[in-house]
């Protein structure tokens, strides 16, 4: 399978599931399987809760997911960090903790899509937001995902270039209009 000229979708999204809503594992393995069907790649933080999910729904939905990990090896992802790797096609394992993951890992996307989420979440949400890349929230998913709305309203400044659904399949192909609008792709 050819994986150039694909974009690559990073999913944010809470690690621990007690925070979001019944339904936020079976969106976001669901945006996972969208992602690849809509053909582009799943990028998370190689964690576990709603990036892991994504990376299952890539991973069933025959794609290719990449995480970014906060461990600089393979043995500190599994064995410091207590992360998953099964779902993961490739990991990166950046060595920078949480945070610089999270610059790398959002980064490295063309797109991010917000799923239910806390504060890692949120500071994945505002590096996209301060690099201005094209952003879908998982309404209804709860967590940080359900205030976005609320944040941005009250500090905005700069163009406002994110979209809301409570339906995989139409966040994500919406998504990948704003991908393909920001890239002159349209």
């Amino acid at each position: 399978m050819a994986y150039k000229n694909k974009f690559k979708i990073a999913v944010a999204g809470a690690a621990e599931e007690h925070v979001c809503s019944k339904t936020a594992t079976k969106l976001a393995e669901e945006v996972g399987k969208e992602i690849v069907r809509q053909g582009c790649i799943v990028v998370t933080g190689a964690t576990t809760g709603m990036p892991h999910y994504a990376a299952i729904g890539a991973k069933k939905a025959k794609g290719l997911s990449i995480g970014f990990s906060p461990a600089a090896t393979e043995i500190a992802h599994v064995k410091k960090y207590r992360l998953p790797y099964d779902a993961f096609d490739v990991i990166v394992y950046t060595g920078f903790g949480y945070a610089g993951r999270n610059l790398l890992m959002t980064r490295a996307a063309d797109g991010v899509i917000i799923i239910c989420g806390r504060m890692g979440t949120l500071n994945e949400f505002t590096i996209a937001f301060e690099d201005e890349k094209p952003i879908g929230v998982m309404s209804g998913s709860g967590g940080i995902a359900d205030e976005l709305n609320q944040i941005v309203k009250r500090p905005f400044r700069g163009r406002m270039n994110m979209i809301y659904s409570t339906e995989p399949k139409e966040l994500v192909k919406q998504l990948i209009k704003l991908i393909k609008k920001e890239k002159g792709r349209l």
